[in-house]
């Protein structure tokens, strides 16, 4: 009986050690490991299946998508250390301060313009948390409302690309969508890229924090106490310095996605673009009393070379080149000198500000966590399929009464579930791999379905007990703050996240329509 149920024992004891407070990184890979010779000792799983392990990890590390994470990450920390956040908090709260539930509002719209440039969960929940949060308390706002407003727009780094959760799961449907096909016997194999889920998210995020907003004043209208509006007699930002400190991160954003979106940049390419143009960002921002002129340069040369190379082949050691086209690279090399000179001013502002070693560490461990995870959670779920778990699921699956929608119901209830436990690295590489597949060879678009999963994944960090956006707050929160607040104040936000996900259910070209656009 054990030994035919090792599968099931397997999944059931990843959730027990979850809870017991053991490194996740270091728990699914070990847990892999243990079940693997057990399984051995029992006769039910083969060793040699471990032999392709060497191979995965090879794969992992060598992804070219996947590659975009460190950077990604890289652009978000600058971000983040160089205070453009606690700048745009600042100004949005005085710009809508005067409204009830203004301040919270004004989190919202930070948190999705933090998401768009950042896409780091935690440093924006710590961030908001420790900035926005004791100004919502002495306002009067209710302790439950805030945190909820606070956590809540964090997470919408997950859903606005670019983001680290929809890069790993545009990889992981688009190998699950060509696995769908091989099993249905077609010979003509289509993908879908990064680009494409980074496009049908936009809509869907906008969706939700459209949803926030809406939620947000109604709650102040109906209960004035939870959300009372700040003081008339604080002065309102001028309108030259609003855009002062919204221009930059928005032209970011526009450079990163618009880059992606247009076909112009891959996306490690575009993330790539971001760390530097947020690199630059940050050397004007460190040092504003010093000459800007070299950061201004290195700005210029950017815009310059995109021109140069949409207008002339730059391409190099071609011996058919135009002399037009030889003058036009050796200008591309004194541009890409004013770059360099740009970003080693840049790279010295940040060394002297004391920043520049916390962005590059901070970087490390996040990057390091995440492809430590990834691996790790290979390995688990390559073990599991050698104990028959994805039969026994697939079979599961196929049994519902109900047909695709049953499934896709099904599947979509144990990802909200396991979200109350996993992280969203987890879910996306043990069980994505072994449900997405057959909903796919059941005629599912795989554009909308990675939308639906993706705010679903995106849920796992709101629900208790493990939601990671709770755990950040709590950190960063008053001492007033309680943590029976933190969940009492995120429960309506995670309704809507339910809601959210209903709507694109019922209306599909809301993921759909701007990938078909633009791909």
């Amino acid at each position: 009986m054990i030994a035919g149920n090792l599968d099931l024992l397997m999944l059931l004891g990843l959730c027990l050690v979850i809870l017991m407070g053991f490194p996740v990184t270091f728990l699914i890979a070990g847990l892999g490991v243990l079940f693997a010779y057990l399984g051995w000792a029992l006769g039910v799983f083969d060793l040699s299946l471990l032999r392709a392990l060497a191979q995965r990890i090879f794969g992992i590390m060598t992804n070219q998508v996947l590659i975009a994470i460190p950077l990604f990450v890289l652009m978000g920390t600058i971000l983040e250390r160089s205070r453009i956040a606690e700048e745009l908090l600042e100004q949005m709260g005085r710009l809508f301060g005067t409204l009830r539930g203004g301040l919270a509002v004004s989190v919202v719209v930070v948190g999705a313009l933090l998401a768009a440039s950042t896409g780091i969960v935690g440093a924006t929940v710590v961030t908001m948390g420790l900035i926005a949060l004791p100004a919502m308390l002495r306002n009067g706002y209710g302790r439950g409302f805030a945190a909820g407003s606070v956590v809540t727009a964090g997470t919408l780094g997950q859903i606005i690309p670019p983001s680290t959760m929809l890069i790993i799961l545009a990889d992981v449907m688009s190998t699950s969508y060509q696995q769908a096909q091989y099993a249905q016997g077609l010979f003509t194999i289509r993908t879908i890229s990064v680009g494409q889920v980074f496009a049908a998210a936009l809509l869907p995020g906008l969706v939700l924090v459209a949803l926030y907003i809406v939620y947000i004043l109604f709650t102040a209208w109906r209960r004035p106490d939870l959300a009372p509006p700040m003081p008339v007699t604080l002065d309102k930002p001028p309108l030259g310095r609003v855009l002062v400190i919204l221009l930059p991160p928005v032209i970011l954003i526009i450079a990163v996605l618009g880059s992606i979106l247009g076909g112009i940049a891959t996306p490690t390419e575009a993330a790539s673009v971001g760390a530097i143009g947020a690199l630059l960002l940050a050397g004007l921002r460190l040092a504003p009393g010093k000459s800007g002129w070299p950061v201004w340069l290195a700005i210029a040369a950017i815009v310059a070379l995109l021109l140069l190379t949409a207008l002339v082949d730059l391409r190099l050691g071609r011996v058919q080149a135009t002399e037009t086209e030889r003058i036009a690279i050796n200008v591309a090399f004194a541009l890409v000198a004013l770059l360099v000179l740009g970003i080693g001013v840049c790279l010295v502002r940040a060394h002297r500000a004391r920043i520049l070693v916390g962005v590059v560490t901070r970087t490390m461990t996040i990057s390091a966590m995440i492809f430590g995870t990834i691996i790790g959670a290979s390995i688990f779920s390559l073990v599991l399929r050698g104990l028959g778990g994805d039969a026994r699921i697939e079979s599961l699956i196929e049994a519902l009464p109900g047909g695709t929608g049953a499934a896709l119901f099904f599947v979509m209830l144990a990802i909200f579930v396991l979200g109350f436990f996993l992280d969203f690295v987890e879910i996306s590489i043990i069980i994505l791999p072994l449900t997405v597949p057959l909903l796919l060879s059941m005629g599912l678009d795989p554009i909308w379905l990675a939308v639906l999963i993706a705010i679903n994944l995106q849920t796992s960090f709101l629900t208790p007990p493990f939601g990671f956006s709770l755990f950040y707050l709590r950190g960063a929160a008053p001492p007033e703050i309680a943590t029976l607040d933190i969940y009492k104040g995120v429960a309506p936000f995670i309704g809507l996240q339910l809601a959210a996900i209903f709507v694109i259910w019922l209306f599909p070209a809301i993921a759909t329509t701007l990938p078909r656009l633009l791909f």
